[in-house]
Protein backbone atom coordinates (compact mmCIF):
# COMPACT_ATOMS: atom_id res chain seq x y z
CA UNK A 1 0.00 0.00 0.00
CA UNK A 2 1.09 3.69 -0.77
CA UNK A 3 2.75 5.36 2.27
CA UNK A 4 0.21 8.23 2.52
CA UNK A 5 -2.69 5.21 2.84
CA UNK A 6 -0.80 3.87 5.88
CA UNK A 7 -0.41 7.10 7.81
CA UNK A 8 -3.82 8.24 7.41
CA UNK A 9 -5.54 4.59 8.47
CA UNK A 10 -3.00 5.48 11.64
CA UNK A 11 -4.15 8.91 12.33
CA UNK A 12 -8.10 8.44 11.18
CA UNK A 13 -8.58 4.64 12.82
CA UNK A 14 -12.62 4.53 12.76
CA UNK A 15 -13.55 5.69 9.32
CA UNK A 16 -16.83 3.89 8.27
CA UNK A 17 -16.34 1.54 5.28
CA UNK A 18 -18.02 2.12 2.18
CA UNK A 19 -20.08 -0.96 -0.14
CA UNK A 20 -21.96 -0.94 -2.91
CA UNK A 21 -19.74 2.01 -4.99
CA UNK A 22 -16.62 0.32 -6.05
CA UNK A 23 -16.79 -2.93 -8.75
CA UNK A 24 -14.75 -4.41 -10.52
CA UNK A 25 -15.81 -6.17 -14.17
CA UNK A 26 -15.16 -9.25 -15.28
CA UNK A 27 -12.89 -7.91 -17.78
CA UNK A 28 -10.57 -6.34 -15.05
CA UNK A 29 -12.21 -2.90 -15.15
CA UNK A 30 -12.22 -0.46 -11.97
CA UNK A 31 -15.95 1.00 -12.34
CA UNK A 32 -17.73 3.31 -9.46
CA UNK A 33 -21.57 3.89 -8.87
CA UNK A 34 -23.21 6.88 -11.21
CA UNK A 35 -25.91 8.03 -8.52
CA UNK A 36 -27.42 10.36 -11.09
CA UNK A 37 -28.92 7.32 -13.04
CA UNK A 38 -32.22 5.94 -12.08
CA UNK A 39 -31.91 2.60 -10.68
CA UNK A 40 -29.80 0.52 -8.59
CA UNK A 41 -26.29 -0.86 -9.48
CA UNK A 42 -25.64 1.27 -12.46
CA UNK A 43 -21.33 1.53 -12.28
CA UNK A 44 -19.43 4.18 -15.18
CA UNK A 45 -15.83 3.00 -16.44
CA UNK A 46 -12.93 5.39 -14.25
CA UNK A 47 -11.78 6.76 -17.06
CA UNK A 48 -8.71 8.31 -14.89
CA UNK A 49 -5.42 6.38 -15.31
CA UNK A 50 -4.14 7.98 -11.91
CA UNK A 51 -7.12 6.94 -10.08
CA UNK A 52 -7.04 3.40 -11.45
CA UNK A 53 -3.69 2.96 -10.53
CA UNK A 54 -4.13 3.81 -7.24
CA UNK A 55 -6.58 1.70 -6.95
CA UNK A 56 -4.67 -1.17 -8.15
CA UNK A 57 -1.51 -0.12 -5.31
CA UNK A 58 -4.21 0.02 -2.48
CA UNK A 59 -6.44 -3.25 -3.69
CA UNK A 60 -5.99 -6.00 -0.59
CA UNK A 61 -8.65 -8.28 0.82
CA UNK A 62 -9.58 -8.44 4.47
CA UNK A 63 -10.28 -11.89 7.02
CA UNK A 64 -13.66 -12.60 5.52
CA UNK A 65 -12.12 -13.03 1.57
CA UNK A 66 -13.99 -9.22 1.26
CA UNK A 67 -11.95 -7.38 -1.89
CA UNK A 68 -11.53 -3.72 -0.70
CA UNK A 69 -9.68 -0.70 -2.00
CA UNK A 70 -7.78 1.23 0.90
CA UNK A 71 -8.38 5.00 0.12
CA UNK A 72 -6.87 6.34 3.06
CA UNK A 73 -8.39 6.05 6.07
CA UNK A 74 -11.89 4.12 4.76
CA UNK A 75 -11.82 0.56 3.55
CA UNK A 76 -13.83 0.44 -0.02
CA UNK A 77 -15.44 -2.11 -0.20
CA UNK A 78 -15.35 -3.96 -4.48
CA UNK A 79 -18.29 -5.82 -5.36
CA UNK A 80 -16.35 -8.61 -8.10
CA UNK A 81 -17.87 -9.39 -11.58
CA UNK A 82 -16.54 -12.60 -11.01
CA UNK A 83 -13.75 -13.20 -9.09
CA UNK A 84 -10.64 -10.95 -7.47
CA UNK A 85 -8.40 -10.78 -10.18
CA UNK A 86 -9.28 -10.63 -14.09
CA UNK A 87 -5.86 -11.60 -16.16
CA UNK A 88 -4.87 -10.63 -19.55
CA UNK A 89 -2.66 -12.48 -21.89
CA UNK A 90 -0.21 -10.48 -24.10
CA UNK A 91 3.50 -10.59 -25.36
CA UNK A 92 4.23 -13.92 -23.53
CA UNK A 93 3.06 -12.58 -20.10
CA UNK A 94 0.22 -12.77 -18.16
CA UNK A 95 -0.77 -9.95 -16.23
CA UNK A 96 -3.61 -8.86 -13.58
CA UNK A 97 -5.65 -5.70 -13.89
CA UNK A 98 -3.24 -4.52 -11.09
CA UNK A 99 -0.40 -4.44 -13.88
CA UNK A 100 1.46 -7.25 -12.12
CA UNK A 101 2.83 -10.04 -14.25
CA UNK A 102 2.31 -13.17 -12.68
CA UNK A 103 3.93 -16.63 -12.92
CA UNK A 104 2.93 -19.64 -14.24
CA UNK A 105 -0.52 -20.79 -13.15
CA UNK A 106 -0.77 -23.29 -10.51
CA UNK A 107 -4.31 -24.42 -11.58
CA UNK A 108 -7.43 -24.14 -14.01
CA UNK A 109 -10.85 -24.27 -13.69
CA UNK A 110 -13.67 -24.19 -16.33
CA UNK A 111 -16.97 -23.44 -15.37
CA UNK A 112 -20.52 -24.25 -16.69
CA UNK A 113 -20.38 -20.98 -19.33
CA UNK A 114 -16.74 -21.40 -20.58
CA UNK A 115 -14.74 -18.72 -18.19
CA UNK A 116 -12.15 -20.07 -16.96
CA UNK A 117 -10.40 -19.63 -13.50
CA UNK A 118 -6.66 -19.18 -12.85
CA UNK A 119 -4.80 -19.42 -9.20
CA UNK A 120 -1.39 -17.68 -10.18
CA UNK A 121 0.72 -16.05 -7.63
CA UNK A 122 -1.21 -16.25 -4.58
CA UNK A 123 -4.08 -14.76 -6.98
CA UNK A 124 -7.52 -16.06 -7.84
CA UNK A 125 -9.04 -14.89 -11.49
CA UNK A 126 -10.71 -15.30 -14.16
CA UNK A 127 -8.70 -14.93 -17.74
CA UNK A 128 -10.32 -11.93 -20.11
CA UNK A 129 -13.03 -13.44 -22.14
CA UNK A 130 -11.21 -11.98 -25.13
CA UNK A 131 -8.40 -14.35 -24.90
CA UNK A 132 -9.92 -17.30 -24.68
CA UNK A 133 -9.93 -17.98 -28.71
CA UNK A 134 -6.04 -18.63 -28.43
CA UNK A 135 -6.03 -21.30 -26.01
CA UNK A 136 -9.59 -22.99 -26.96
CA UNK A 137 -7.26 -26.07 -28.61
CA UNK A 138 -5.42 -26.76 -25.34
CA UNK A 139 -8.73 -26.17 -23.24
CA UNK A 140 -10.59 -28.70 -25.52
CA UNK A 141 -8.02 -31.24 -24.54
CA UNK A 142 -8.28 -30.65 -20.65
CA UNK A 143 -5.39 -28.34 -20.24
CA UNK A 144 -4.32 -24.54 -19.79
CA UNK A 145 -0.65 -24.57 -21.85
CA UNK A 146 1.44 -21.58 -20.52
CA UNK A 147 4.86 -21.41 -21.59
CA UNK A 148 4.40 -24.95 -22.08
CA UNK A 149 3.42 -25.55 -18.59
CA UNK A 150 0.74 -27.46 -19.46
CA UNK A 151 -2.11 -27.53 -16.34
CA UNK A 152 -4.90 -29.55 -15.85
CA UNK A 153 -8.10 -27.89 -16.41
CA UNK A 154 -10.66 -28.54 -13.56
CA UNK A 155 -14.27 -28.41 -13.13
CA UNK A 156 -16.46 -25.77 -10.82
CA UNK A 157 -19.67 -24.20 -11.23
CA UNK A 158 -19.75 -20.42 -10.87
CA UNK A 159 -22.14 -20.61 -8.11
CA UNK A 160 -19.70 -22.20 -5.91
CA UNK A 161 -16.43 -20.25 -6.67
CA UNK A 162 -17.29 -17.76 -4.47
CA UNK A 163 -17.39 -20.93 -1.25
CA UNK A 164 -14.74 -23.13 -3.07
CA UNK A 165 -11.78 -20.66 -3.46
CA UNK A 166 -12.88 -17.94 -0.64
CA UNK A 167 -13.98 -14.67 -1.71
CA UNK A 168 -17.08 -12.85 -1.41
CA UNK A 169 -18.61 -11.04 -4.76
CA UNK A 170 -20.50 -8.85 -3.14
CA UNK A 171 -19.45 -7.93 0.21
CA UNK A 172 -21.99 -6.18 2.89
CA UNK A 173 -21.05 -5.16 6.58
CA UNK A 174 -20.96 -8.49 8.78
CA UNK A 175 -20.75 -11.07 5.71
Amino acid sequence: MDEVVLRSMLKWPDVPDVYGWLSLDRRGNWRIRNPGVEGKGQFDPIGNAGLREFIARNYAVDERGCWFFQNGPQRVFVTLGYAPFAFRMGNGTLSDQCGRRLNSPLGAWLDEEGSLLLSASGSLGLLDDRDLAAIAEALAEGVFDWGGNRIPVGRVASADAEARFGFVRDPKPGN
